[in-house]
């Protein structure tokens, strides 16, 4: 009776843990909810194609630029930071429509490439990530250095040493977010308002980045 009893309180403890698991990621958005965009008429454009960084910060990582396919791009390559990033210096969005092409090149621990948006600095911002080891899509909020999961989908890992598209689209507290054309999330979090935009990996990831465009409304808190 007693070894039935535990049996029992193990099976219903592992029920638990996957459903706890399992609750963690969402199916992706209709094929026909409203796609977010940024009023052209108010926003700025911004096309980066990595002839220099003189505009960026580099907040953790290494970051150089390389030739690769006959254009420039920018290349993280350190392997001992817990998530490296670097920042666009200005301006600060509100509103963003953000697109970068990222090409994970390795990685044991993670393999992923990110974009940063509405980064207050360093340590508090969105990211909205991909994963070559991982079969998720995922939108995190990084509150004083602290990343916390806030929306998941279930995805075929990009693969590595290929080319991808990420794209995120945030107009007030919506934010949608999409890998290689698809919309896979569609959430509401308004915990950051405005910020800066960047690139970010984690851990072991070697990625590349190319192509990076945005078109945003200018923040208040711009210079």
């Amino acid at each position: 009776m007693k070894s039935d009893f535990y049996s029992k309180i193990i099976l219903t403890g592992w029920v638990m843990i996957f459903v706890v698991v399992a609750a963690c990621d969402s199916s992706p958005p209709a094929a026909n909810t409203t796609r977010n965009s940024v009023s052209s008429d108010r926003a700025t454009t911004i096309e980066e194609t990595f002839e220099n960084t003189d505009d960026w910060e580099t907040i953790s990582g290494r970051w150089s630029l390389e030739k690769s396919g006959g254009r420039t791009v920018l290349k993280q390559t350190a392997t001992d930071n817990r998530y490296p990033v670097i920042l666009l210096r200005e301006p600060e969005f509100s509103d963003v429509d953000v697109t970068v092409q990222f090409r994970p090149i390795s990685g044991k621990i993670d393999a992923s490439g990110g974009i940063v948006f509405r980064a207050l600095d360093g340590a508090n911002y969105y990211i909205v990530r991909a994963n070559s080891l991982e079969d998720n899509f995922r939108l995190y909020a990084t509150v004083a250095g602290s990343r916390r999961q806030i929306a998941s989908t279930k995805v075929d890992p990009p693969q590595i040493g290929e080319w991808h598209t990420l794209r995120v689209v945030a107009v007030g507290d919506h934010i949608q977010a999409y890998l290689n054309g698809k919309l896979l999330i569609d959430h509401r979090d308004s915990r950051f308002q405005s910020g800066h935009v960047g690139l970010w990996t984690k851990a072991d990831a070697v990625t590349q980045f190319a192509d990076f465009k945005v078109l945003g409304v200018v923040s208040k808190n711009s210079r």
